[in-house]
């Protein structure tokens, strides 16, 4: 099995993205030589990830036939100052709301998508340290 995307570059530092039949369209800040069109790649890592773990959550508590009101992923990446700048540290803030929450099934739908499901977290793993937090709002 494979996944594949392609990146063409437009002009100055803009690229767009296919991913299957959707575009996106990245770019720098206008002090880096961009124009500021598009989201950077750095933070459409982190909502890969949150989009991979979330879809993970909400199917396992379907299974579970846990009603949510809503559900809510914060993630924040702490970036090096040095080249070059990547993640050193990555927290995970998943945020429910709905009645009578059993907190001990959101917990084992987060650990099952974080030891077991989602591919974007296991190939973080070991890279970068991970920390993960659930809130019940």
């Amino acid at each position: 099995m494979q996944s594949e995307i392609n990146v063409r570059w437009d002009e100055k530092m803009a690229f767009t993205a296919e991913v299957g039949k959707f575009k996106i369209l990245l770019d720098a800040a206008e002090e880096v030589g961009g124009e500021n069109k598009g989201p950077r790649p750095k933070p459409l890592l982190l909502v890969s990830l949150a989009g991979c773990t979330g879809m993970d959550v909400i199917s396992i508590l379907e299974k579970m036939k846990v009603k949510l009101k809503s559900f809510n992923i914060k993630v924040v990446g702490d970036i090096n100052e040095e080249h070059p700048k990547k993640f050193n540290a990555i927290k995970i803030i998943y945020e429910f709301s709905g009645d009578n929450l059993n907190l001990e099934k959101l917990k084992k739908a987060v650990k099952l998508s974080e030891e077991k499901y989602c591919g974007v977290l296991a190939t973080l793993r070991g890279s970068v340290k991970l920390d993960f937090e659930i809130k019940i709002l």
